[in-house]
């Protein structure tokens, strides 16, 4: 097959002052792609602000042969998102990819978990991507055209301890993700997630010596194919790290009938639970569609 490349592609890319979106940016632009590197600059627990992040990037975009501008504004806001996608249109008429790579840490146990620690940390993940995204897909529609990824977490989608605003804020990233590439099927727009484990200004202290094993790098080569033209895959999460490429998928058992007619007991969901959460015969349910279908067949039985 021929190289991928994204000649007259525009690529949105939040967090790319550094870490895995600056790996993006660079090697997009460095395919054609032109780039719109959005950074607010902050700390890694989302105070501050700064431009020196996402100039950095797009300076060294340049002085390579690509093309790229900065962009400053927050994604946690309406506001941030509608200007990031202005300034993509502004500057190259078009938005065909957005990476979702923002992201701020506020690490805590549940019991220690504060409401600002909440907010801030799903307004930036989750609230973030659709503020983001939901401005950038409606051009995509127009355009018929599109490939978005978003940045979801272990810690959503298995469990992490002292996560759980960052893993609610992650597992949601998923759920936003499998509705968008229903909505977006008919306009060939894609949707993926990704679950990186990266070394990054956010995670290297948390990987300790695992870090150097995991360079962002590691991570780039996969997002590269999910937003190129040869992607053909949508409603799909990925484990990527350390050089390893995995499918996350939910799968759906066949379960336990109660009995047509019969109401089920908690006794009997209680001696029942084996076969309830044995996995042999699984699907992967694509849709809702799917999971409905599985019960009909089973009440029609």
């Amino acid at each position: 097959m021929t190289d991928i490349r994204y000649d007259g592609r525009v690529a949105i890319i939040t967090g790319a002052g550094g870490g895995l979106g600056k790996t993006y940016a660079l090697l997009l632009a460095s395919r054609g792609a032109k780039v719109v590197v959005n950074d607010l600059g902050g700390n890694p627990d989302g105070t501050g602000a700064g431009t020196s992040m996402a100039d950095s990037t797009v300076k060294e975009i340049v002085e390579k042969g690509g093309e790229a501008i900065a962009n400053y504004d927050s994604v946690s806001t309406p506001e941030g998102g509608e200007a990031i996608t202005k300034a993509a249109l502004d500057a190259f008429g078009r938005v065909d990819i957005v990476i979702n790579n923002a992201g701020i840490l506020r690490d805590k146990t549940f019991a220690k978990m504060t409401p600002p620690d909440v907010e801030a940390v799903l307004d930036v993940h989750l609230k973030g991507a659709f503020f983001v995204t939901m401005p950038a897909f409606r051009v995509m529609k127009e355009s018929n055209y599109g490939r978005i990824v978003f940045t979801a977490s272990a810690a959503g989608i298995f469990g992490n301890f002292g996560q759980t605003n960052y893993g609610a804020a992650k597992m949601g990233l998923v759920g936003l993700s499998n509705v968008l590439s229903l909505e977006g099927t008919k306009h060939n727009i894609k949707t993926n997630v990704i679950a990186p484990i990266a070394k990054t200004r956010l995670t290297e202290s948390l990987l300790g010596g695992f870090a150097d094993a995991v360079k962002a790098e590691h991570v780039t080569p996969l997002v590269a194919f999910l937003v190129s033209d040869q992607c053909q895959l949508s409603h799909e999460v990925f484990s990527v790290g350390g050089g390893r490429v995995a499918r996350i998928f939910v799968g759906l058992t066949p379960g336990w009938f109660s009995g047509k007619g019969k109401t089920a007991t908690p006794e009997s969901v209680r001696d029942h639970m084996d076969q309830i959460r044995n996995t042999d015969g699984y699907i992967i349910p694509g849709s809702i569609a799917d999971e409905m279908k599985l019960l009909l067949d089973t009440l029609k039985s």
